[in-house]
């Protein structure tokens, strides 16, 4: 991988995520190396942070994952310079390091927290060095074409998870007395269960370009249950970026939120308070719920 000249055409780039687990036990390199479980776990953690942190399944691709010892390295292409942008913000904000810590903590089951260190390179240049100067970094990228197409492995890891995607769920034996206890780490929308989580820096955008005027009512339903956000705090940020419109309010709002409440920020609470607020298409949205026909 390398800078090129790169013509006139669709926006391409490459970049490398170098990830070392920071937690005495777990080994990312270990786990990926080996034949079995481990590897497939640890490329399903690596897929389910790039979704995070890039806004969904389009717009990238894994080409490889690698030994650099003692990091394990994550080839990936962008074909999008959207979706580039929003990995890049995402990376910044520490929201990859905390999708990773999320989806690790689950898929390999640990008992205690899990802490990783992260290094973003584009050919030669390392983008930790760059990332207040978002232009320069997708410069780098664009200009770092992939020499390789996609690894053999990656193609069959990534059948793996479609299979695991479209095998049907168990038949579940009707309840008649009570409804079967939802998990500790999930809750309930429109009856229906989802997997509980932190807000990720795609829940903050969508969020806040859906909103518009009711932020106010989901910030005081919110309030409810965080400090940070009673008492005249809602009106204070209404004022401070008055100027800036109803986006950077909204968005303020739940960035204040999640930097108050820490782990404790989870999707499950901004639901409820969409729910509250009456504005269940949005957390359809956000919970990425397709449109009744």
């Amino acid at each position: 991988m390398a800078d090129k000249t790169v013509d006139r055409g669709p926006w391409t780039g490459c970049a490398v995520m170098f990830l070392q687990s920071l937690c005495p036990g777990v080994n990312l390199l270990s786990l990926y190396k080996d034949r079995e479980q481990g590897k497939f776990i640890v490329f399903k953690v690596i897929k389910l942070t790039l979704t995070d942190s890039a806004g969904g399944l389009g717009g990238y691709e894994i080409l490889k994952v690698h030994d650099a010892d003692p990091f394990l390295g994550v080839e990936v292409k962008f074909e999008d310079v959207a979706a580039c942008q929003q990995f890049l913000e995402s990376y910044s904000s520490g929201a990859v390091r905390q999708s990773l810590s999320q989806h690790a903590c689950r898929l390999l089951a640990l008992s205690q927290e899990f802490t990783v260190e992260t290094q973003l390179k584009a050919s030669t240049h390392i983008l930790d060095l760059y990332l207040d100067k978002l232009e320069l970094c997708l410069q780098h990228i664009h200009l770092s074409q992939p020499e390789r197409l996609r690894d053999e492995e990656i193609d069959h890891l990534e059948q793996q998870l479609q299979t695991q995607a479209l095998r049907p769920a168990p038949q579940s034996t009707p309840v008649t007395q009570e409804e079967s206890p939802v998990p500790s780490n999930c809750f309930k929308f429109q009856n229906k269960v989802f997997e509980d989580r932190m807000l990720t820096a795609t829940d903050v955008q969508s969020f806040s370009n859906g909103v518009g005027r009711q932020w106010k009512h989901v910030g005081r339903a919110l309030g409810k249950s965080c400090r940070a956000l009673k008492g005249p705090a809602i009106d204070n940020l209404a004022y401070e970026y008055e100027r800036e419109g109803l986006y950077e309010q909204a968005y303020q709002l739940l960035s204040r939120f999640i930097q108050a409440e820490g782990r404790a920020a989870k999707l499950s609470r901004l639901v409820k308070a969409l729910e509250d607020c009456k504005l269940t298409s949005l957390a359809e949205n956000i919970l990425d719920i397709q449109p009744r026909e």
